[in-house]
Order: C-alpha cells, then sequence, then structure tokens
C-alpha cells in the first residue's frame, strides 16, 4: 500500500496540482495586497474618505465606532465592507486568469480542420466516385448533385 501510495504521490499529475495550488494561494494574498493596500484607498479616498473595510450594519440597533469595536462587544454585523474587498478580489483574479488563459490559448496550435471528402459512394452501386461526379462510371446512373 505504502509503495502504491508513493507512486500515486510522484505521478506528474498530482505534482503540478500541488505546484498550482501552492502558487495559487502565493496569488490570493498577492491579489488580496493589491486589492486591500493598493485599489481601496483610493477608491474610498474618491468616494468621500471612506474606508471600506470597515463598512458594517450592526444588527442589534446599536451604534458603533467601528467594525472592531462591534465585534469587540459580540454584537452581530453584517461587514458588507469586507464583501466588497472579497468581490474586488475575485473580480481581479477571474480577469488575471482570463487574460492567461487568452494568451495560452492563443500559443496553441489550432485544431487541424477536416478536409471536405473528396470522394462519395454511388447511390445505386455503392462505388466510390469523385465528389463532382454527375454520372457513375461503374453503372452509369445519374447522380443527383
Amino acid at each position: 500500500m505504502l509503495k502504491e501510495f508513493k507512486e500515486f504521490v510522484m505521478r506528474g499529475n498530482v505534482l503540478d496540482l500541488a505546484i498550482a495550488v501552492i502558487i495559487g494561494a502565493a496569488f490570493g494574498a498577492i491579489v488580496t495586497s493589491l486589492v486591500n493596500d493598493i485599489l481601496m484607498p483610493p477608491l474610498g479616498l474618491a468616494l468621500g474618505k471612506v474606508d471600506f473595510k470597515d463598512l458594517f450594519v450592526s444588527l442589534n440597533g446599536q451604534p458603533f465606532p467601528s467594525l472592531a469595536a462591534a465585534k469587540t462587544a459580540g454584537a452581530p454585523v453584517i461587514a458588507y465592507g469586507q464583501f466588497i474587498n472579497t468581490l474586488i478580489n475575485f473580480l481581479v483574479i477571474a480577469f488575471v486568469i482570463f487574460l492567461i488563459v487568452k494568451q495560452v490559448n492563443r500559443y496553441k496550435a489550432p485544431a487541424p480542420v477536416a478536409a471536405a471528402p473528396a470522394m462519395k459512394d454511388c447511390p445505386y452501386c455503392a462505388i466510390a466516385i469523385p465528389i463532382k461526379a454527375v454520372r457513375c462510371p461503374q453503372c452509369t446512373s445519374e447522380l443527383k448533385s
């Protein structure tokens, strides 16, 4: 069983998947930093000095100065600002993946196009004849185009 497990783990697909997961996690951290530290501050400034991370609705009706204060008090909140950040993270990652896939597809060789058949069968005698033939050379039947 140990030998089979070792063979399974050492297969190329499993190693490729493991590497992809590790790189994906690192890429996710980079995108999170990009959104939280670079994109959202100017966007918040343009929208009237709003910090999206602190946007929330308190469900118990009590006012809190920040999301951290509400969480410290144990108040139930809907942290829609964090949702907006996460949504923008997703959109950035999806767009980058789209661009990568588009570039990879550009470099792939196009699928070979099947050539049109050069021959057809005579419906009367079943012999192979050229596609442009109007009369069968074997049975001399007239062929429909």
